[in-house]
């Protein structure tokens, strides 16, 4: 099995001619130790000539940021900015400044919101009483159609109350682990309501 392979054959068959690499290698091995050798003390100082040196401004310091850790929620607040049904609407611009509180059960005050006790705080402060749970919030005040509701209603689905903000968003106590947030109507059918 020591045949020579047929796409091996002489170079001089294919046009090239051979080459001795053994002969170049040794050439330049011969080249590199005839080559002078440079070097420098380990405390050689270097100088540069140059007519005249232009100053250079130092850089701007850097804005130093604060890192804050953020929820999900939180992030989908800063994506979803405040609809501007806000200005309107007095429930709204209560309601806005509570955006970024903490979802708690049971809670009911900026310390941390359930959804009902978020309702509830919201509408106190202009001197509407609401009940403490959402099932009981769906028989307050007057339900009106998708059509007709106005940024400030309520927004029922069972076992959920928040407020709508017009134009497909609502403001809301989402869930443990979220926050009183801005965000689309995620409810398939939900309940509006016109609290007076």
């Amino acid at each position: 099995m020591g045949a020579t392979p047929a796409f091996a054959s002489s170079d001089s068959a294919v046009g090239f001619p051979s080459v001795d690499t053994a002969a170049l290698a040794a050439q330049a091995q011969a080249q590199l130790e005839l080559a002078p050798v440079v070097t420098a003390p380990a405390d050689a100082q270097w100088t540069l000539d140059v007519d005249s040196v232009t100053p250079v401004k130092p850089a701007p310091k850097p804005v130093v940021r604060a890192t804050v850790k953020t929820s999900r929620s939180a992030i989908r607040v800063a994506n979803n900015p405040t609809p501007p049904s806000v200005a309107g609407s007095a429930v709204l611009q209560i309601a806005a400044r509570y955006v970024g509180t903490p979802y708690v059960y049971g809670g009911a005050s900026p310390a941390g919101f359930d959804c009902s006790g978020f309702v509830q705080y919201v509408y106190a402060q202009l001197g509407i009483s609401l009940p403490r749970t959402s099932s009981a919030d769906r028989y307050v005040g007057t339900v009106v159609s998708a059509a007709d509701a106005l940024p400030g209603d309520l927004i029922w689905t069972p076992g959920h109350v928040g407020i709508y903000a017009g134009g497909g968003m609502e403001i809301d106590a989402p869930r443990p682990g979220g926050t009183v947030q801005f965000r689309a109507i995620w409810q398939s059918s939900p309940v509006y309501i016109r609290v007076s």
